[in-house]
């Protein structure tokens, strides 16, 4: 499956779709980007006049890239409209700000896929490489 088709599978669309590009995937992880665009709603109410992003979106983009893109990548042919991978725990810690038009990076690293349940470690960078956030993220399989 190319990381193209990965991102097609995704179960979400523009504006809750966070996810430009994955630079590179395996069994063992996945390493995204997403640039925020500064005209998001969330931007006009999140710190007026000095718009920060919100950590539940921090959140959101970790999950999507290092989450759900990997488990689609690991179910492969099995993944199909069907089946959703659902969150069940974050435990995340925000280090910095994210601010609009700001492009992050996402790296996940697989602590265990087993039982249908998906955890990964992972970590969000700014263009500078500066760490802004990161934690542990883990979701279930689900069968509709």
């Amino acid at each position: 499956m190319t990381n193209q088709e990965i991102i097609a599978k995704l179960p979400y669309s523009k504006p809750f779709l966070f996810v430009d590009e994955i630079l590179q995937i395996n069994e063992n992880g996945v390493e995204g980007t997403y640039t925020f665009d500064g005209n998001l709603d969330f931007y006009k109410g999140h710190f007026k006049d000095n718009p920060v992003t919100p950590g539940v979106i921090l959140t959101e983009v970790m999950a999507q890239i290092g989450l759900v893109c990997l488990g689609i990548f690991l179910l492969d042919d099995s993944f199909s409209t069907t089946t959703s991978i659902a969150l069940t725990s974050t435990e995340i810690e925000f280090l910095k700000p994210v601010f609009p038009k700001e492009k992050v990076t996402v790296i996940s690293e697989k602590v265990y896929f087993r039982f249908g349940k998906l955890k990964c470690k992972v970590i969000m960078k700014n263009e500078k490489g500066e760490e802004v956030c990161t934690g542990i993220i883990a979701g279930m399989i689900i069968s509709k």
